[in-house]
């Protein structure tokens, strides 16, 4: 048998006894994965030594337990767990190598690296008397990746919950002291969480594993790709059932002790009645919370209990951004592309077409893992040559073991550029940034033109593959939000990204930059744990921050971990990675999107082929062409005859607005048959249609329906008429929308929008979202009133911290940033209604909560300009009217006959100098700070007085910074 001969190779003859004695003693050639609690510093060339010796072997070094040194490996907890357990770490992808480098948990002060793994700078001198105890035992056997990272995520999250651990895989225990050591270790823990597969009853260890803990009746099996129903003595003796005619057998014999105690071990596994969990690749989730949730409850740990219940409450809150498309199809090949892209394999019913999945590009460097089974080899070599039959493409190179298909490519991208980029002295210039595929490195790029289904694409790979994650993280990938959208990942990863208590280093004061990296750094910590998330940064416009010009990677971990990244983007290429270049939809599958499950005759399937060659075949459309027939009681010739005789209107393009409905003037009509069939439905007040009007005015995320109906409420009422005939043919299509003109409620009119494919609901049916698209167009057919609705909606709403993006959105229309030109120009009321209720508040928070310095002071000083220039045009019109023959019955403006409102513009002029020097402070700019507060004294002292309580508090904010300018001088 297969996996007696494996044994048999791997463990020596001597090995072949009983094992239930403790002074057993076993020898392998791998190395010893467990580590050493609380450790000595190792310096000199001791250190120097080890990191010789990781480097090159990519796995732990020979390390003698009684005296010697181990590596440490960090634990995945809080800052209040202070001990180390043991590292479990998947090999390359493609390989079946030894455990990796472990880094340092960075409350343990053991100098972590930044990287996925890396040698720990701080090893141990570890003697076997001081060994302590750990609340849980987790064992395990085998090297499959997904068998690993199982095992990594379920120790890590258990010590995030305070729960220490000891994780070990004693088969590759290098010398009896390691033997002795983990045993003892076994011995002193609460309980015992045994990951079994089929081969566990096969490893010594595992099964002596299991007799210890069933003997203490504190064990916790999780049946890895398996069920309890499998775990019978018999059948595995007897080779009955798929699972064991090919391992089953005598695996008693390679426990190497009695056929009576190995019978003994399996069957009073199969006798538990409870505390038995089965995982699968669907369930990962959930497994690893019960057994949390469950060893917590053991173990009297409360409140261990109630967190996890708070935390699954808010995920399935939160987690998604919409709910899951019950009528997504095709886009297989691209699920199980990506499934390869970011795990380097895949699994289930996409394993069937494995083998079809070609590389993009002419692959070389990359190498054959050897197998055992050579035979295997060839027959996927074959495979693969017959499959592939187009020149200049060559197939990928797979290995094959018992249960999976794997891919590794060695040459590092950066260095294909290099070469060729010297080739033929530059000649190839273009191609140098052309890169490879990267499998298996938890980094996929999606890419596409708008509205081809990029975010129907990463929703659907979401919500089958979140099992495999601790949490999937949306992030808007808009330049102007996409920090900010980084940033609001803080409560899901529960750190910290405010200022407070953070701006004082070693008695210096670090500057706004670096307060700004360490809050990033804090998120990009979180996310190099062991315990996975799917980070989903959607609609990427840019590389580069639109605030600093930082690139991307600056924002993300190194890719390589636990937690994955999918990319969606318009750009052709993205940080020298290549692209999963998102195609349009078959003639099969956009047929049966427009058409649904209703069935037309032969001239009207015409019809929708028509359309369908009209929009280009883009998703969006056909989505919406499929609402309108689901809708109206309208067959598909009579909606192409609609559509053609829309006059289309004239539109001013810019070259940096969307092609997609600059070239796509089908699509333009179709939108413009959607509000008219609105405003035909509830009359030329139609809130659907001014709720869609305003949309394109808001922030890139979800927008409150209550929010976009106050602003839709203050857009003027429509005055351009609808013809005869175009009354007469609406009339047919909306006979069954028809209603009173009565205004529909805010709840109908978004219903209808979703309804219609013109906007998406949100998991909070609260909240609806607008496609980029059809922002864009409701932009250019508002009239420039709306952008102001929009503004004077966000004021009156004020300061809310859950959609900080649209907060920001109406900044941007009144103040412009940069070279962005203002589009709303507001009275002096409004603008003091939207400092007080939306930009002080805003900007404080922005500040402390999220460490944003620059962009929370480039707001502030934007507005501050725009306060002034308000206070200057106020005064200069004051002056003209005064200049005037003195008339009673002169026209006079609101500010000319409000003497109060230059003195309350004046007020909130120094309200946001005063807030402007106090953030100052936070970065070190005392003196900067200083001109503001003597600008704030001075506006103060010349309204209110000397004695006015608020020109005190200033004084006393103005002798602080003289102070500490002062003492920063004398330095």
């Amino acid at each position: 048998m297969e996996l007696q001969q494996e044994w048999s190779k791997a463990l020596p003859a001597t090995t072949l006894r009983n094992l239930s004695s403790s002074s057993s003693a076993f020898f392998s050639a791998n190395q010893s994965p467990f580590f050493s609690p609380r450790s000595p510093t190792l310096q000199g060339p001791e250190l120097n030594r080890l990191d010789t010796e990781n480097t090159s072997n990519g796995s732990f070094s020979n390390l003698d337990l009684n005296g010697s040194q181990i590596a440490v490996g960090r634990p995945e907890s809080s800052s209040d767990i202070g001990f180390v357990s043991a590292r479990i770490s998947p090999p390359p992808v493609g390989t079946f190598g030894d455990f990796q480098k472990p880094d340092l948990h960075e409350h343990m002060k053991l100098g972590k690296s930044h990287g996925k793994f890396s040698l720990a700078r701080n090893s141990a001198t570890y003697s076997s008397s001081r060994l302590r105890s750990y609340d849980v035992y987790i064992g395990l056997h085998g090297r499959k990746p997904s068998l690993l990272r199982f095992a990594n995520w379920l120790r890590a999250e258990l010590e995030v919950q305070g729960i220490s651990c000891f994780a070990s895989d004693r088969a590759r225990c290098r010398n009896s002291r390691s033997h002795d050591t983990v045993e003892k270790a076994m011995n002193s823990c609460t309980f015992g969480v045994l990951i079994l597969t089929k081969r566990s009853f096969g490893n010594p260890y595992s099964v002596e594993e299991l007799r210890n803990f069933l003997a203490k009746k504190n064990l916790l099996p999780i049946y890895f790709d398996m069920g309890p129903d499998d775990c019978l003595s018999r059948d595995i003796i007897e080779m009955r059932g798929e699972l064991w005619e090919k391992v089953g057998g005598e695996l008693w014999m390679l426990y190497g002790g009695l056929e009576k105690e190995w019978k003994e071990a399996v069957d009073g596994l199969s006798r538990m009645d409870e505390g038995k969990l089965e995982t699968q690749d669907g369930n990962w989730r959930d497994c690893i919370t019960k057994a949390v949730v469950l060893l917590a409850t053991k173990l009297g740990r409360r409140s261990v209990v109630e967190r996890v219940s708070r935390w699954k409450e808010r995920v399935e809150k939160e987690e998604f951004p919409f709910l899951r498309n019950e009528n997504f199809m095709g886009r297989k090949k691209e699920l199980s592309e990506l499934e390869l892209m970011l795990f380097g394999n895949v699994s289930g019913d996409a394993e069937k077409e494995y083998f079809e999945l070609k590389t993009r590009q002419r692959r070389k460097n990359l190498v054959l893992g050897r197998s055992e089974n050579k035979k295997i080899e060839e027959r996927v070599k074959d495979r693969q040559t017959e499959s592939s039959s187009s020149k200049g493409k060559e197939p990928v190179i797979w290995r094959e073991s018992d249960k999976e298909i794997e891919m590794q490519k060695v040459e590092s991208p950066h260095m294909q550029h290099q070469a060729l980029g010297l080739k033929n002295g530059g000649r190839y210039r273009r191609r140098k940034r052309s890169v490879k595929i990267l499998y298996g490195k938890g980094i996929a790029c999606v890419s596409g033109d708008s509205g081809i289904g990029k975010t129907e694409l990463l929703l659907e790979f979401a919500y089958r593959f979140s099992q495999r994650y601790k949490m999937v993280l949306w992030i808007g990938g808009e330049s102007r939000y996409l920090r900010q959208n980084y940033l609001n990942l803080w409560p899901f990863l529960e750190v910290d990204v405010g200022i407070e208590n953070q701006y004082l280093q070693r008695g210096k004061t670090k500057s706004f930059e670096e307060q700004e990296e360490a809050a990033i750094s804090r998120v990009r910590k979180e996310l190099m744990r062991d315990i996975p998330f799917l980070v989903v940064i959607d609609n990427l416009e840019s590389e580069k921050d639109w605030w600093d010009k930082k690139i991307l990677m600056d924002l993300l971990p190194r890719f390589g971990g636990e937690t994955h990244f999918i990319i969606s983007t318009r750009l052709p290429r993205l940080m020298n990675l290549e692209s999963l270049k998102l195609s349009y939809l078959s003639g099969v599958e956009a047929m049966s999107l427009m058409k649904g499950i209703r069935e037309y005759p032969v001239s009207e399937l015409d019809a929708l082929g028509v359309i369908e060659e009209k929009l280009g075949r883009l998703t969006l459309g056909l989505g919406i062409v499929g609402a309108i027939l689901s809708e109206l009681p309208i067959n598909p010739t009579r909606l192409l005859d609609t559509v053609n005789r829309m006059p289309l209107r004239d539109f001013i393009w810019s070259s940096k607005e969307a092609p997609t409905l600059r070239q796509n003037t089908f699509l333009l009509q179709l939108l413009e048959v959607c509000f008219s069939i609105f405003d035909h439905a509830d009359g030329p007040r139609s809130l659907a249609t001014r709720m869609a009007q305003v949309s394109g005015w808001f922030g890139p995320g979800a927008i409150p329906v209550s929010l976009l109906a106050q602003a839709a409420n203050k857009v003027p009422r429509k005055h351009q008429g609808t013809t005869k005939v175009w009354k007469m043919c609406l009339h047919a299509l909306t006979c069954g929308l028809m209603q009173s003109h009565d205004k529909r409620s805010e709840v109908e009119a978004a219903s209808m929008l979703v309804r219609f494919g013109i906007a998406r609901s949100r998991i909070n049916e609260d909240l609806i979202q607008f496609h980029d698209i059809v922002k864009l167009y409701s932009c250019k057919r508002g009239v420039p009133v709306v952008a102001q609705a929009v503004v004077q909606a966000v004021s009156y709403r004020g300061f809310t911290s859950l959609h900080l993006e649209h907060l920001w959105a109406a900044c941007f229309l009144v103040f412009g940033f940069g070279k962005n030109s203002v589009v709303v120009e507001l009275n002096v009321s409004d603008l003091l209604v939207l400092v007080k209720r939306v930009v002080l508040p805003l900007a404080i928070h922005t500040f402390i909560t999220f460490s944003r310095c620059n962009a929370a002071l480039e707001l502030l000083r934007v507005c501050t300009d725009a306060l002034e220039a308000a206070e200057d045009s106020l005064v200069s019109r004051v002056e003209k009217w005064l200049n005037k023959p003195y008339c009673w019955g002169s026209a006079k403006s609101d500010a000319q006959l409000n003497p109060y409102l230059w003195q309350e513009l004046a007020m909130l002029r120094a309200a946001v100098l005063e807030t402007r020097a106090k953030l100052m402070l936070k970065g070190g700019h005392y003196d900067i700070a200083d001109d503001l507060i003597r600008k704030t004294v001075h506006i103060r002292s010349s309204i209110y007085g000397e004695n006015h309580p608020d020109t005190i508090s200033a004084r006393e904010t103005q002798s602080k910074i003289t102070r500490l300018l002062t003492n920063k001088q004398g330095s």
